[in-house]
């Protein structure tokens, strides 16, 4: 089965191929369309946390081997803000 079309003046014959590659294509923009639609989604939703980054003592230095959470008395907690891809979003810090 085929179509007859003009365009530019020109009969043009649309055969079962043409026409399912078409479809095809097009369905294929609608669903990537759709999936952009859903990721932008969780972006919107990003929730800014802070934190532990380092720990600095009474002296203003950071102990020797210190995890980022301080453990022990005497230590000051340094913390920033990130966003779940632990990145400190310009302004939020």
């Amino acid at each position: 089965m085929s179509i007859k079309y003009h365009a530019r003046g020109i009969e043009h014959i649309m055969t079962g191929t043409t026409k399912t590659k078409r479809i095809g294509a097009a369905l294929a923009a609608t669903a990537a369309a759709f999936a952009l639609s859903l990721g932008g989604a969780s972006i919107a939703e990003a929730k800014i946390q802070p934190v532990d980054i380092s720990c600095t003592n009474n002296a203003g230095h950071e102990p020797g081997g210190q995890q980022p959470s301080c453990k022990g008395s005497s230590l000051t907690q340094d913390s920033e803000n990130q966003n779940p891809a632990s990145h400190a979003p310009r302004g939020q810090n």
